[in-house]
C-alpha cells in the first residue's frame, strides 16, 4: 500500500527514482501517472483498543494526522466560509458524526485545490472489527465503520478510486451493504494472483544476487513458501523473505508482526473436535472443510467451518485442493494444510503459551494416570487461576453457549502431547452414551482414563462442586463408558474414571473408587 502511495501521490512526485528502471516506467502512460494524484492513505493496523471509545479515538487521530499533512488547506483563500466552518470541526475531540464525514470533506477540499479527484488507500480495514469482536463491542464499531465507509467510498463524488486491504470479507453483515461498486479479490481469485507475495523465481533470483548458497533455497522454501492465490502456487511471504535476505537468519518474522488474537480466541474457545482437528494440522495432517470467503462474525463461534475460512483468508492455511460436486460443478470442500514451517512454529508457540510450562503439564498427566486426585486438583486450580483469564469464562457475552464444551476443550488441550502413547477420543459412543474424553493406551497393559465434564448447576439439585463431580462419575458408570476399553482387554483396575466439576475459575476433580464392578 505504501508503494501505491509513493507511486501516485503528488506529495511524492520527487520519488520517481523508486520506480526508475522498473517495468512500470517502461510504459509512457504509466510513467505520466506517477506523482499525479492527491492521495489519502491510512492504515487501521494499529487500531486495537480494549473498548469502543479507545479504538474510535485511534481512528480519529489518524484522520487528524492526514489533515495535518494537508495543513495548507486551512489557509487556502478560495474556500468558501461553509468549507472553513467544516474544517474547524476536524479536531482531536470531534464527535463520531464529524469523524465519519471527515474523509469525504477532505476529498472535496483536495478536489477543489488540485482540480483532480482523489485516490484513497486503506490498509487492514478490518482490524478494528476483529478487535471489537474480541472486546465485546462489535455492534457499536460495526455501526461506526459502516457510516465511515458509506461517506468515504459510496456517497463521495470526489473519489476517483480506492484500494482497501483486509483478511475478512464482512459484506454479509452490512459493513459494505451500501457499496455496490466493489471489485473483490480473494485468495481464490486469479486476478493479481502474483501481486500479494514473491514468486519463487523472484526469491531465488534475489538469493543469487546476494551470493547465497544453492542449498539455502530449499530451506527458504520450507520456511516461507506455501501461499496459493487462484491457480498460482509457490508464493512466498514477502515480509519474511525480505527480513531473511537482510539478516540471513531464519525465524517467524511475519508471525511476530501479525495479530493472532482473533484466531487464538476462536481456537481456545472452540469445540473439542476443533482442537483435535487443529492438532492434526500441527502434525502435518490435512483437513477437509467447506470454505466461505465472506466471513460472518456472528457465525465465528457457532459455524463449524468459519474458523477454517478465517485461517485460510489470513494465510495460516493453504488450500491444497478444491473438490467439486460432480452434479452441479460447485465447490464441496477444500483440502487444507498449514501454509509452511513458519506458521507451524507460530501456532505451536501460541498453544503452549495458553498453559503453564511443560513440567507442569507432565505433572498433571502423570498424576491422572496414577490416580493421584489431590495432585490433579492442585494443578488444575493453579492453571485455572492463571489461564482462564484468556478464556473469559466469567463474561457472559463471550462465554460459549454450552460451557461444558469450553472446559472439555481446555482439558483436551492439556493432553495433546500424549498422542504418541495414547489414542485421544472425544464424544465417542461407548456403552449407552457418549463420553467426553477417553485416553486409550496403544499398549493395553498401561492405564487408561475416562473423563466427564460438568458445570455446576443448582437446577440438578447440586449444592456443591463435589455434588457436580459425583454426578459426572455416576454418569460414567450408568452409561458404561468403559465398555470399549474393557473390550480391548484393558483390565477394569487399570481404568481411571474422573468427574470434572467447574464453576467459573473453580475446579474440582473426583476419582471414582477402583475397582468398580
Amino acid at each position: 500500500m505504501s508503494m501505491l502511495d509513493y507511486f501516485f501521490s503528488n506529495k511524492n512526485e520527487g520519488r520517481a527514482d523508486l520506480f526508475d528502471g522498473l517495468d512500470v516506467f517502461k510504459d509512457e502512460k504509466y510513467r505520466e501517472l506517477q506523482g499525479s494524484y492527491p492521495v489519502i492513505s491510512m492504515t487501521f493496523a494499529g487500531v486495537k483498543g480494549d473498548n469502543y471509545e479507545d479504538s474510535v479515538k485511534m481512528i480519529k487521530k489518524q484522520i487528524l494526522g492526514i489533515y495535518g499533512d494537508y495543513g495548507f488547506l486551512r489557509e487556502f483563500a478560495d474556500f468558501r466560509e461553509e468549507q472553513r466552518e467544516s474544517l474547524k470541526k476536524i479536531h482531536e475531540d470531534m464527535d463520531d458524526v464529524d469523524a465519519c464525514l471527515s474523509l469525504n470533506l477532505l476529498s472535496r477540499l483536495l478536489m477543489e485545490y488540485y482540480g483532480k479527484k482523489v485516490l484513497i488507500f486503506l490498509d487492514e480495514y478490518d482490524t478494528p472489527l476483529q478487535e471489537a469482536y474480541i472486546g465485546g463491542y462489535w455492534d457499536r464499531m460495526a455501526s461506526f465503520i459502516r457510516n465511515l465507509f458509506n461517506n468515504t467510498f459510496k456517497t463521495n463524488p470526489y473519489l476517483d478510486r480506492a484500494v482497501m486491504t483486509g483478511i475478512t470479507r464482512v459484506s454479509k453483515e452490512s459493513i459494505f451493504s451500501d457499496l455496490n461498486n466493489l471489485t473483490v479479490v480473494t485468495t481464490s481469485s486469479d486476478k493479481y494472483a502474483t501481486s500479494f507475495g514473491f514468486t519463487e523465481k523472484e526469491v531465488f533470483n534475489a538469493m543469487d544476487a546476494q551470493g547465497m548458497a544453492e542449498e539455502e533455497k530449499q530451506k527458504v522454501k520450507y520456511w516461507y513458501d506455501g501461499f496459493i492465490f487462484g491457480k498460482v502456487r509457490d508464493i512466498y511471504n514477502p515480509w519474511s523473505v525480505t527480513v531473511f535476505l537482510d539478516s540471513g537468519k531464519y525465524g517467524t518474522h511475519w508471525a511476530n508482526t501479525s495479530s493472532n488474537s482473533l484466531v487464538g480466541k476462536l481456537i481456545r474457545e472452540g469445540k473439542p473436535e476443533l482442537k483435535m482437528d487443529f492438532e492434526a494440522l500441527l502434525k502435518g495432517g490435512r483437513l477437509e472443510a467447506a470454505i466461505d470467503e465472506q466471513i460472518v462474525y456472528s457465525q465465528l463461534g457457532t459455524e463449524e467451518n468459519a474458523i477454517w475460512s478465517l485461517l485460510l483468508a489470513s494465510g495460516y492455511l493453504k488450500s491444497e485442493e478444491i473438490v467439486y460436486d460432480e452434479a452441479d460443478g460447485n465447490p464441496l470442500y477444500n483440502v487444507l494444510t498449514l501454509t509452511n514451517h513458519e506458521v507451524g512454529i507460530m501456532f505451536s508457540k501460541m498453544v503452549k503459551g495458553w498453559f503453564l510450562g511443560g513440567k507442569e503439564l507432565s505433572r498433571f498427566v502423570s498424576a491422572m494416570l496414577r490416580g493421584d486426585e489431590e495432585e490433579m486438583n492442585l494443578y488444575m486450580n493453579e492453571l485455572a487461576l492463571s489461564t482462564f483469564s484468556y478464556f473469559d469464562p466469567g463474561k457472559e457475552a463471550d462465554f460459549p453457549k454450552k460451557p461444558e464444551n469450553f472446559y472439555h476443550g481446555f482439558v483436551l488441550g492439556l493432553l495433546v502431547d500424549q498422542a504418541k502413547e495414547y489414542r485421544l477420543k472425544s464424544n465417542r459412543k461407548s456403552g449407552y452414551g457418549r463420553y467426553d474424553v477417553v485416553m486409550e493406551p496403544y499398549d493395553s497393559k498401561k492405564n487408561a482414563a475416562i473423563m466427564e465434564f460438568k458445570v455446576f448447576n443448582e437446577k440438578r439439585g447440586e449444592k456443591t462442586l463435589e455434588d457436580t463431580a459425583m454426578n459426572a462419575l455416576m454418569q460414567i458408570d450408568e452409561k458404561k463408558y468403559d465398555a470399549d476399553l474393557l473390550a480391548r482387554s484393558i483390565p477394569a483396575e487399570n481404568i481411571y474414571k474422573y468427574g470434572f466439576a467447574f464453576k467459573g475459575k473453580e475446579c474440582l476433580i473426583k476419582r471414582g473408587d477402583l475397582p468398580r464392578n
